[in-house]
């Protein structure tokens, strides 16, 4: 299992400033509060001035590493438009974790407003295989491209009335049988209570407890072999608890998909 940095905020529109410093933030929280040597860590190059060649750099580390599995830490949330398209194989699913549906509209290289749709409008992704789960703030655009596209989406509204377990179970029948699927987690899916440290505030996120439930939950499933945390931004939080969850997030996917002894 390899752990891939990108500290990259270039598709950010400067909402995402900083958080390229939250790979290494990460990093060393998994060194020392998880034991993790991370000498099998590889920073992968980045331009903020050069998203093209960025992205180029993103996509080609991540195909490398497709089989065997990785976690990429961001970064702003433009780079799992490039990880995907690296890491898919045909009918890989994307489950997405995000205050936002990231659908504004359709760019060339995308930002992290537009990356979903970029991504699903380039046939990167089969839509009836996208699955968008946490969201509460919601622009017109997104909205009729969530309908058109008949995306499966789950706002933080049917959460609470459907129940995480229904959800997750919704979720994992869909993917269970696919042969690939790559996990996105945006920190702001969580409340600002639980995740101070991102550039968009959104309040009546999931709690800490609950995006670790979802993880554990996504996990017992064996075919989910990549996933990214991005939109950490360790200059806006509080204390390090943006920081801590990540990593906690993190040391979860990798005790579960990788061999921990060894990284």
């Amino acid at each position: 299992m390899r752990i891939l940095l990108a500290p990259f905020s270039g598709g950010g529109l400067g909402k995402a400033d900083k958080s390229e410093e939250a790979p290494a933030e990460i990093a060393s929280v998994l060194e020392s509060h998880y034991e993790l040597g991370m000498g099998s860590a590889e920073m992968i190059h980045v331009d903020k001035n050069n998203i093209s060649q960025t992205m180029d750099n993103i996509k080609s580390r991540a195909a490398s590493f497709s089989r065997e599995g990785f976690l990429l830490l961001g970064g702003d949330h433009s780079i799992s438009y490039a990880a995907f398209k690296g890491f898919s194989q045909d009918g890989s699913a994307l489950i997405v974790l995000d205050a936002h549906p990231d659908m504004m509209d359709v760019f060339s290289p995308p930002t992290h407003e537009d990356w979903l749709s970029t991504l699903i409008s380039e046939g990167g992704v089969d839509e009836d295989k996208v699955f968008l789960i946490g969201t509460r703030a919601f622009h017109k655009n997104e909205r009729i491209f969530l309908n058109e596209h008949k995306i499966r989406h789950y706002p933080m509204n049917k959460l609470r009335s459907l129940g995480l377990p229904s959800v997750a179970d919704a979720v994992m029948g869909s993917v269970r049988s696919l042969p690939a699927v790559y996990l996105s987690i945006d920190i702001d899916v969580a409340d600002p209570a639980f995740a101070p440290g991102t550039g968009y505030l959104e309040p009546g996120g999931l709690s800490s407890g609950e995006i670790i439930y979802l993880l554990e939950r996504f996990l017992f499933l064996g075919n989910i072999r990549a996933m990214d945390i991005v939109e950490v931004n360790p200059e806006k939080d509080v204390r390090g608890i943006t920081v801590e969850l990540a990593s906690k997030l993190a040391h979860l996917f990798l005790e579960k998909r990788g061999n921990t002894s060894n990284l």
